[in-house]
């Protein structure tokens, strides 16, 4: 059954049973009064029987049977004044439940029609995940992303630059085993947007380097790939982003692109996590940071995320901060100090971070002199990362420093 029928015939059935309630109104119980007046008229009833049989005096069932003809007469009164109430008609009360079915059928049919997928197939997670993974294996190659990449419009080199750039490309040709020379016609190729002509440079530096190629070379290269096939992260791209992130897991550059060629290929919930990962280890500044924070918004989106923290600033003293830090007296800056540690102890508290961030705070409270405070955020951070042997070396070492190793 497709899901747009599911939710019509819930729709219908939610108001079926609300018209029901409205038409019905109070027909079962009726008005008050008349509920009094059948247990008055058993009352007078039972006061006949306890005459007949002896158990009150006439005198007395006289006086009841007056008590209960006045009370008759009132409830009487009273059920007239409730007939003439000012309920609403029965047209009137017809015409809203039509209202309302109008309103519950339609208004959910449009609703999924603006946010759901009409027409469109049941796709449980583990088929999403088959299709991801599709994707990700049968996604275009380099060179055929870069065959219908749009041409970006760059801005004409100065001539004394194009000079020395064209020179500089004739002196490689000339030498193909120049590794610094093919390091900089990889740069500056790239400075002048011929993206494709600079990670050919930067392929042919990392095979020069051999093994001694560095995960910023890999970087690099993935970077340029990218650039040149307007922002997609083709196979290839991946190849290099994984040589870099071999040699190093922490670069930040790789990991931004990494979760960018996550997201291409339908699993933004990984790529979250990556990008979350990232920026707490992002230094003050970084340009990737700044890319990341202007799309992981819509990231989380995709991921199914909505309690995401706010990364909209970045982490870290600001120029300002630390000029104001200049001009503070030792014990103003002391306490600013003071401010920043207790500000990072609150939120790993609440939300976790890295083990760089422990650390760091681990010897910032060495340094306070809050000796027992770091013993406890040590032991802390040692149960955050139990199992994990570069974490754990991380925090010894911040807790030697902090002078409160065992």
């Amino acid at each position: 059954m497709p899901f747009w029928v599911l939710i019509f015939l819930i729709a219908l059935l939610i108001a079926i049973f609300l018209g029901y309630t409205m038409l019905r109104g109070r027909r079962g119980t009726g008005p008050t009064a008349a509920y009094d007046l059948r247990v008055y008229r058993e009352q007078l009833a039972g006061v006949d029987k306890d005459l007949a049989r002896g158990v009150i005096a006439k005198a007395d069932a006289e006086r009841v049977r007056t008590e209960i003809s006045r009370r008759i007469l009132a409830a009487d009164a009273q059920m007239r004044n409730e007939d003439k109430g000012t309920g609403p008609s029965r047209l009137v009360t017809i015409i809203a439940f039509l209202a309302m079915a109008a309103v519950l059928v339609g208004g959910g049919l449009a609703m999924y029609r603006q946010l759901g997928a009409a027409g469109f197939p049941d796709m449980p997670l583990s088929v999403r995940l088959e299709m991801a993974e599709d994707l990700r294996e049968n996604r275009p190659s380099q060179a055929e992303a870069e065959g219908i990449a749009t041409p970006l419009q760059t801005p004409p080199l100065d001539e004394s630059y194009a000079t020395l750039l064209n020179r500089l490309r004739e002196t490689v040709a000339e030498r193909p085993d120049d590794l610094q020379g093919h390091t900089l016609l990889a740069q500056h190729e790239t400075n002048a947007g011929n993206f494709k002509a600079g990670y050919e440079a930067q392929t042919r530096v990392i095979e020069l380097s051999g093994d001694d190629a560095s995960a910023q070379a890999y970087s690099d290269q993935a970077e340029m790939m990218i650039l040149a096939a307007g922002g997609y992260v083709s196979p290839e791209a991946e190849a290099a982003l994984r040589q870099a992130l071999e040699r190093n897991q922490r670069l930040g550059p790789a990991r931004y692109y990494w979760g960018q060629m996550l997201a291409q290929t339908g699993r933004p919930d990984m790529a979250y996590r990556v990008w979350v990962e990232t920026l707490n280890d992002a230094p003050a500044g970084a340009p990737w940071a700044n890319a990341i924070r202007s799309q992981i918004d819509e990231l989380a989106f995709r991921a199914g995320v909505f309690n995401t923290p706010d990364f909209s600033a970045a982490s870290g003293p600001s120029q300002d901060d630390v000029n104001a830090a200049a001009e503070m007296s030792p014990e103003e800056r002391q306490e600013m100090i003071r401010g920043m540690v207790d500000g990072l102890s609150d939120r790993l508290a609440t939300e976790g971070g890295t083990p760089e961030e422990w650390a760091r705070l681990i010897a910032a409270l060495g340094v306070l002199g809050e000796g027992q405070r770091a013993i406890k955020i040590r032991n802390e951070a040692k149960e955050v990362f139990a199992g994990n042997a570069e974490a754990l070396e991380m925090i010894d070492a911040a807790a030697l420093q902090a002078g409160i190793a065992q």
